[in-house]
């Protein structure tokens, strides 16, 4: 459906409000910046501020819906044929060959790594976000498999997919805090997701066994 004029500006009103707070969270720190600054720098009141996020915290993270639902979306628009991991292998590199933002193989990850690690406050609805993924991711495999409620197999499937995909971010930040060439990242990053997609889909059965004497 067409968008109304309300929403609209309902939506760019939003969208603004947290780009303005964005910038000011990465230029001076998140703990440093209040919600009053940031209102005036959005010409609204704070009011207007909390009637589109409930917490200083969502101006920060105000992709986290969308955050928290990537990999159980991967999985519902799977192709004909493709199984939940191939579909999350498939959209993780689409995503790193576009830099696109979804997975954190972006520019500019390494000063929102840090400003999340400067921060308590981030750090804890960081990993709340990281468990909500993985219970949406659960939720939905148990749905597409008509899993019985007593089945792990959901949770377990759903926690080695989202152990992989935060493994790999947080080598994708480390690799960019340390000021090394975004392309020489990424080159690198695919190198070790083929190697993680490929554990995922085959096992590790047969890794880490002790030598024979």
């Amino acid at each position: 459906m067409e968008e109304g004029l309300r929403e609209r500006k309902k939506r760019e009103t939003r969208q603004r409000i947290a780009d303005v707070a964005m910038g000011l969270f990465l230029q001076r720190g998140f703990d440093n910046v209040t919600v009053a600054e940031v209102a005036r720098a959005a010409d609204v009141s704070v009011n207007t501020v909390f009637n589109y996020f409930r917490t200083k915290e969502d101006m920060f993270l105000d992709r986290s819906e969308e955050t928290e639902d990537l990999l159980a979306r991967a999985v519902r628009e799977r192709r004909a044929g493709e199984t939940a991991v191939e579909a999350v292998r498939r959209d993780f590199f689409e995503a790193l060959d576009a830099g696109d933002w979804r997975y954190g193989m972006s520019e500019g990850l390494d000063l929102f790594t840090q400003r999340v690690r400067e921060s308590l406050a981030l750090q804890s609805r960081v990993r709340m976000l990281e468990v909500n993924r993985e219970d949406r991711l659960a939720r939905t495999l148990a749905e597409e498999t008509d899993a019985d409620p007593d089945d792990l197999t959901p949770r377990l499937v759903a926690a080695q997919i989202c152990a992989a995909v935060r493994t790999l971010t947080r080598h994708f930040a480390m690799r960019q805090t340390a000021g090394e060439d975004a392309a020489l990242i990424r080159a690198d990053v695919r190198e070790h997701a083929e190697r993680a997609f490929d554990l995922l889909e085959h096992g590790i059965g047969d890794y880490c066994p002790r030598p024979e004497p």
